[in-house]
């Protein structure tokens, strides 16, 4: 099959103009506006218990559900109920990395046991770790962000849910301690996210809407029976409602993978819960839509890696399967990518292609953190799509990023290449409108014009991995007098610099034709730091069988210029001139112009994130290896031009 597709500055812009623009309902209202929408609960649903996600007649059909179309992963899950293992963590609660989340989950797991089973032991247990969690203190961190981060996010969703779903089986002086617990800590997240003068919101970032999901749940559940519960449920929907219209619609998520999977259930736990206790919907964004896409293209051909742009595990450690990361993100073997969010993304649109996806994951055998929630989630009746329905590329226009791969099958060969702002080109355009509103782009590397390439079953280039101090050094881009993106030194390396000004980081043009693809990137807006930098365009070419990186520059004074290369494995000299990573499926790298550029080859290192709190206070580690090619360009123009070969 030939395809020809382009797309050019020209249609890169109405694509934007259109993505920006409004649909019917779509204009983003004031915070106080949003504060100001009356909440309350569905008639039918005033005074009853369960009703945050399912009634008692729901309860039936998923009792249904789990001894017929379900009972395969429902019998999964009940081998498995963490709740059932051992005895909760003793108050005042552990301090582990993500240990009180843990806790969360097992409330939530063996609390929605019982109530499909009615198994008087799951009784036990939900009680025994409900009534342990209430009095942690405090929820999350001692040394940072207590009672008001992740982990009061997790807890008051996990025993919010548990009070609405065993309110008839916890005796009323439980119910009263609950009720007082959740309270108090909804109080805190309340008073946190507060918009008060001098102080802006992040609307955007997993802390934030983690936290707000939590607090949404909360109030549902006690909605009737606390008299701040509907202060809370307002709060909570103005920050989901800014978090649905702010997030790209591409369905790109800024953060990368690995907080994709960290992150979007929380956003769909509010969706459902706000929507079937209040009856009003706040799914109708293309940014839930597009997920589906976005989980497509960054699965690796293997069905395991994906490819990991921004803070994601430790990159060659992790694809070595070693590091304090792999046994966390891999349980047993297989990525645990938290796919059956896509079967309520396709029950919820009627998509078969989400459905797709869905089934796509699940056949390599990945898993989800909460695998409970795929009872409710998976609409049976749904039939997949074929992947056929996917293009084999895509252009997230948005973001700034390119995935292409030359079939669906395991043999693959697949890259991906990203030019763009931290957040989108969209966002350059509403954050001056949106007072509250500030970004958190941490989690977002300097890694303007970077690529990764995936050949012949075997990851070939870069990416080195969640960092405490990001640096465009580590990424397969260039710097200038060792000068990177943004303002290093940081965690959040576009903090320092307007945002508006890295709207110029973008994928200029790109021409495909069926295996040929030819990409052109302006990256100057990426440096504000490297003043004698006027110009800088990637042209990043593939023909089917080796990848053309050619770079120009245009310099105001003469500047040291290092382009460098990552690896998971050491390169070595084949021939003068000529570098490969490995003696099976490999990359064969020549600089091909200048030829007079030092070409150097050295262990990647990177400055890992510290504990929360103190990220940037990590040490140094070893993280592969890079190939480094250094000139000194003379003012005005010059160019660096790379031929990498993929060879088996």
């Amino acid at each position: 099959m030939t395809m020809m597709m382009r797309w050019s500055a020209g249609a890169l812009a109405l694509a934007l103009t259109v993505a920006a623009s409004a649909r019917a309902g779509d204009a983003i209202p004031s915070f106080a506006e949003l504060l100001a929408h009356k909440v309350a609960l569905k008639p039918e649903l005033v005074g009853v218990h369960p009703r945050v996600f399912v009634t008692k007649e729901g309860l039936q059909a998923l009792r249904d559900r789990a001894r017929t179309t379900h009972r395969v992963e429902w019998t999964k899950v009940l081998a498995n109920l963490a709740a059932m293992k051992g005895a909760p963590p003793p108050v005042p609660g552990p301090q582990e990395r993500r240990s009180q989340n843990n806790v969360a989950f097992a409330v939530a797991e063996i609390s929605l046991a019982w109530a499909v089973e009615r198994k008087p032991e799951y009784l036990a247990a939900a009680k025994a770790w409900t009534l342990a969690a209430i009095d942690y203190e405090p929820w999350g961190y001692t040394y940072n962000k207590p009672n008001t981060d992740l982990a009061a996010g997790h807890l008051l969703y996990a025993l919010g849910w548990a009070y609405d779903l065993l309110h008839d089986d916890f005796t009323p002086a439980e119910r009263s301690r609950i009720a007082a617990s959740l309270e108090r800590h909804a109080n805190l997240v309340y008073d946190a996210f507060l918009p008060r003068p001098g102080k802006t919101l992040r609307f955007t970032q997993n802390h934030d809407f983690i936290p707000t999901s939590g607090l949404g749940i909360a109030a549902l559940a006690l909605m009737g029976e606390s008299k701040d519960a509907e202060r809370w449920a307002a709060l909570a929907r103005a920050h989901h409602h800014r978090a649905g219209q702010l997030l790209s619609p591409d369905g790109y998520y800024y953060e990368g993978m690995e907080y994709w999977i960290f992150s979007t259930p929380w956003l769909v736990h509010f969706l459902d819960a706000w929507e079937h206790a209040t009856g009003e919907s706040l799914w109708d964004r293309d940014v839930f839509r597009n997920w589906k896409t976005l989980l497509a293209h960054a699965l690796l051909p293997d069905g395991q890696n994906v490819f990991d742009f921004g803070d994601i595990w430790e990159g060659p450690l992790t694809r070595a399967k070693k590091g304090a990361d792999y046994e966390r993100a891999f349980p047993g073997g297989a990525l645990q990518s938290n796919f059956n969010v896509m079967y309520r993304v396709a029950a919820r649109f009627k998509d078969p292609e989400a459905q797709a996806i869905a089934e796509r994951y699940a056949a390599f055998g990945h898993s989800n953190l909460e695998e409970y929630w795929t009872l409710l989630w998976r609409d049976a009746a749904i039939r997949p799509a074929p992947m056929s329905a996917f293009p084999l590329q895509h252009h997230f226009k948005d973001m700034g990023v390119f995935y292409y791969r030359t079939s669906w099958e395991k043999d693959a060969l697949a890259f991906a290449f990203k030019a763009g702002p931290p957040e989108g080109h969209r966002t350059a355009a509403l954050l001056g409108t949106l007072p509250e509103w500030s970004l958190d782009s941490g989690h977002a590397h300097p890694d303007a014009g970077s690529f990764i390439i995936y050949a012949n079953g075997r990851y070939l280039t870069g990416d080195t991995g969640y960092a405490g101090l990001p640096t465009a050094r580590n990424h397969n881009t260039v710097t200038f007098e060792g000068v990177g993106q943004g303002v290093e030194g940081d965690h959040d390396v576009w903090r320092g610099a307007p945002y508006a000004g890295f709207d110029g980081i973008r994928i200029r043009d790109i021409e495909a034709a069926s295996s040929k693809v030819t990409i052109v990137a302006d990256l100057a807006a990426a440096y504000p730091k490297a003043g004698g930098l006027r110009s800088f365009t990637r042209t990043f070419a593939f023909d089917g069988a080796a990848f053309r990186v050619s770079d120009h520059f245009t310099l105001a004074s003469p500047a040291s210029i290092e382009w460098r290369l990552q690896s998971d494995t050491p390169f070595e000299i084949e021939t003068p001139g000529v570098f490969r990573n490995g003696v099976g499926p490999a990359i064969r790298v020549s600089i091909d112009e200048p030829k007079q550029a030092e070409v150097t080859r050295e262990i990647g290192k990177l400055k890992v994130p510290g504990p929360p709190g103190s990220i940037t206070s990590g040490p140094e580690e070893d993280r592969g290896h890079v190939l480094t090619a250094r000139t000194k360009a003379p003012a005005g123009d010059s160019r660096i031009e790379a031929t990498i070969r993929v060879v088996r």
